[in-house]
């Protein structure tokens, strides 16, 4: 067993507008990531029908829409989106928001794109 860190993770990849995640977990029943996102980004509306989802933002301030609904979530907040419920993360400030996103399970094969 090794540590895992935003320098040390298990795989770095790239999503959305310039955005950046890190695999910190990812088994078939959880997924944990760190993920990075940009001034004025977002991520396309979407919904998982077996995975529900957690997100606890560590920077910044994030602007959820979760079924209809615009939550606010800043630093040391999380907020639970339970499976089927269509959402996205959106960055609508001025400065980078990073935030842990836990999935179980994991959302492999399990998103279809809204909108």
């Amino acid at each position: 067993m090794t540590p895992v860190s935003k320098n040390n993770p298990l795989k770095h990849y790239r999503w959305g507008d310039h955005c950046d995640g890190w695999n910190l977990v990812d088994e078939r029943e959880l997924s944990v990531k760190l993920e990075r996102m940009p001034p004025h980004t977002a991520e396309q509306k979407h919904v998982h029908q077996q995975a529900q989802q957690f997100f606890f933002i560590l920077q910044g301030e994030a602007l959820f829409e979760i079924e209809g609904e615009k939550i606010r979530v800043a630093a040391n907040q999380g907020i639970h989106i339970r499976a089927g419920h269509r959402h996205r993360i959106v960055n609508d400030g001025d400065q980078a928001i990073e935030f842990l996103l836990s999935s179980q399970p994991s959302t492999q094969h399990d998103r279809t794109n809204l909108d």
